[in-house]
């Protein structure tokens, strides 16, 4: 399997995550997203990652691609009860709406902007902190893929959590738990780019943010 990949990109880390976990040969390539190949264009039905190319196919949205994963290698991640299936499911699509909620903090060049979009993040945590039980996982003691698709927001939120009080977990000790959790697996910390902390501060100082840029 070969996966196409931004090497900052969120929705990637899912898949990378999944394929490591279950122990799934694959290579990474990386594009450039500015200034994408003609064969990434040509194959790419929305032009965004992550791409799986996969015996001659192309499946791209990383909720299929780890569904696919998950269905053709090894122990299933996903719960094997069908209402506890899709309640995951839906919490997937939740952790997608969380990651673009937390990327509105990260790209806000002022206090105002910045304030405005950490207060729509914290409403999604506030959501999902009460939907958070027992852990150490999202459904209890085993990892899945709905695990898989919040821990990119974990991983990000642990390089800004000393920038601004607003940033930390503090107020949402089950999230809490659970990033801690998650970011000391080795599938979780080993599934991005080795430099991945400083290309992502590097990343967000020349967009001129306010959080890493703030005088």
């Amino acid at each position: 399997m070969e996966l196409v990949s931004f090497d900052l990109c969120p929705f990637v880390q899912r898949s990378v995550i999944t394929l490591k976990c279950k122990d799934v040969a694959h290579k990474v390539t990386y594009i450039d997203l500015e200034n994408p190949p003609e064969w990434f264009l040509a194959t790419s039905p929305l032009g965004k990652v992550p791409l799986l190319k996969v015996e001659g196919e192309v499946l791209f949205e990383s909720a299929a691609i780890n569904e696919f994963i998950d269905e053709t290698t090894g122990s299933p991640l996903h719960p094997v009860d069908p209402l506890r299936r899709a309640h995951n499911r839906a919490w997937i699509e939740f952790a997608s709406n969380l990651i673009v909620a937390q990327y509105g903090c990260m790209l806000a060049k002022d206090k105002t902007t910045y304030f405005e979009a950490a207060d729509k993040r914290d409403a999604l945590l506030t959501i999902l902190e009460a939907q958070l039980r027992g852990g150490p996982y999202f459904n209890g003691s085993v990892f899945a893929l709905v695990d898989a698709a919040f821990a990119p927001f974990y991983s990000r939120q642990a390089l800004t959590e000393e920038l601004h009080p607003r940033e930390k977990l503090d107020s949402f000790p089950k999230c809490k738990q659970w990033s801690d959790t998650l970011l000391a697996q080795s599938y979780v910390s080993s599934s991005v780019i080795e430099d991945f902390p400083e290309r992502f501060n590097a990343y967000f100082v020349a967009s001129g943010n306010f959080l890493h840029n703030q005088t």
